[in-house]
């Protein structure tokens, strides 16, 4: 018997209906969700979501906040480049 699911992947269970497109974009998002990514305190990669929002090392039993499908959200990482930037400009002032 075929794979039935090469095209689809993780969607493949939502089968013909919610459309194509609503598909494709879900697809994304459970990947991301799904993925390992590294820890911002060991370095291995071994965080994985938990639940939503909560994120878990499986090496160093660190437990984090982060987005709901990625450990970290965009504007989180806007709001660290900020501030990086305003600690550079007033040591330079100083």
């Amino acid at each position: 018997m075929a794979r039935r699911t090469k095209k689809a992947g993780i969607v493949g269970k939502y089968g013909t209906r919610y459309g194509g497109a609503l598909r494709k974009i879900s697809k994304k998002y459970e990947q991301a969700q799904h993925m390992k990514y590294v820890c911002p305190f060991c370095g291995k990669n071994a965080v994985k979501r938990k639940s939503i929002g909560i994120w878990r090392c499986s090496r160093c039993y660190k437990t984090m906040a982060g987005g709901a499908w990625t450990p970290t959200t965009n504007m989180a990482v806007a709001s660290k480049q900020t501030l990086i930037r305003l600690k550079k400009m007033e040591e330079e002032q100083a």
